[in-house]
């Protein structure tokens, strides 16, 4: 598929650089400064740390976010795209409110488990980590949240949904389909009880052009 006028410019892949060890040390350092070493922490899940959270935790919990929202809004040029191509992955952006996921992380696993989780999700420094007060059934948690940095050279405002569904349906990474990162997304919701209507509505789309798709194949085919 062509790349169509409406779909916002990535910037050049010049602009993406990975964080060294020592970048994501000091930026794990002062995610944890007043972190007390006995205490348990509090991780937001959003995305794909729902349906793929990929550490231990004692407990989880359905959770609101306050302040901000789900968006389609940071590029991805190695996951779920290429620097040609490059898809669009979940970031937390200003404005609304989040229903997610809240794990409980047991203090004596939060060392080891930031290190691997900074490498996966601040490997470009994309996000600000942020510690934001959550409400659960249970009460309000204060959990670590990785919001999107507005000002970053991979983040672009959530374009619209044409947009969307041709940037979603022509990429894909090393981790596999754009396409399949938005959907399990959107079912992993699902299954906990979550209802997103703005994905929701956009799966329903990307099935039904998935669908014209194969009937403009099948029409062309008998041609």
């Amino acid at each position: 598929m062509s790349m169509s006028s409406h779909i916002p410019a990535a910037p050049p892949a010049s602009t993406f650089a990975r964080w060294s060890d020592e970048r994501l040390k000091a930026s794990r350092d002062a995610a944890l400064k007043d972190w007390s070493h006995t205490q348990d922490v509090w991780v937001f899940g959003y995305g794909s740390l729902i349906w793929k959270p990929e550490f231990d935790f004692i407990e989880q919990r359905l959770a609101l976010l306050p302040g901000h929202h789900r968006a389609l809004c940071l590029w991805s040029r190695i996951n779920r795209g290429t620097p040609e191509l490059p898809g669009l992955v979940f970031g937390l952006e200003s404005g609304g409110e989040c229903h997610g996921m809240a794990f409980r992380v047991a203090a004596e696993r939060v060392s080891p488990i930031f290190e691997t989780l900074w490498r996966r999700e601040m490997s470009t420094g994309a996000y600000h980590p942020s510690w934001i007060n959550c409400q659960t059934p249970q009460g309000t948690v204060k959990a670590l949240a990785f919001v999107i940095d507005q000002n970053g050279p991979a983040y672009v405002p959530e374009p619209s949904e044409e947009a969307l569904i041709d940037i979603v349906l022509r990429a894909s990474g090393i981790y596999g389909s754009c396409l399949d990162y938005v959907t399990q997304t959107a079912d992993a919701l699902h299954a906990v009880g979550i209802h997103d209507a703005r994905l929701s509505t956009l799966v329903t789309r990307l099935k039904e052009r998935l669908e014209q798709q194969r009937h403009d194949r099948q029409q062309h085919s008998l041609s």
